[in-house]
């Protein structure tokens, strides 16, 4: 069975938190099973998030990095090895083909929620995508860290 964590966060990033995205990664495969991690590939979080999946991969090679993108563009055709590379799976989820571009990231992100069983965040401002993302994981109440804290907490919270 699988069990899946996505990732939000905003597109620059203004703090470091790789230590701490690692160590999340990290603790999620070990004493929560997630064995698959969607990412939307849109910035630093996202980036960032991709490289501490791949590094654990190392680790364990049952894991999974999934791009999900909220439509296809032709860069997935011209530079299909690079993405062939960098993700186990590029996917445009069906619920999608009929979205408005402008409306098509934020239902995208509404949908990796809505397929994930816990979330990681990086949010630290109070507007943008990954701070709307991470509202609606609290409407949907999904388990979600949110990396800017403080206190980078070691426990999920509610």
């Amino acid at each position: 069975m699988n069990k899946i964590c996505c990732g939000f966060g905003h597109r620059e990033l203004l703090i470091d938190i790789k230590n701490e995205l690692e160590e999340t990664v990290e603790e999620l495969i070990v004493y929560h099973g997630i064995n698959h991690f969607m990412t939307g590939g849109m910035g630093d979080f996202d980036n960032l998030f991709a490289s501490a999946v791949r590094g654990a991969k190392g680790r364990h090679p049952e894991i999974r990095l999934l791009l999900v993108k909220p439509y296809f563009t032709a860069d997935l055709n011209t530079n299909k090895f690079y993405f062939e590379k960098m993700y186990d799976t590029v996917l445009v989820p069906d619920e999608l083909s009929t979205a408005h571009y402008k409306t098509a990231i934020p239902q995208r992100n509404r949908w990796m929620i809505d397929h994930s069983d816990l979330v990681i965040t990086c949010v630290y401002r109070n507007f943008g995508g990954a701070y709307t993302a991470m509202q609606y994981a609290e409407k949907q109440q999904k388990l979600y860290r949110n990396l800017a804290r403080e206190s980078f907490a070691t426990t999920f919270l509610v």
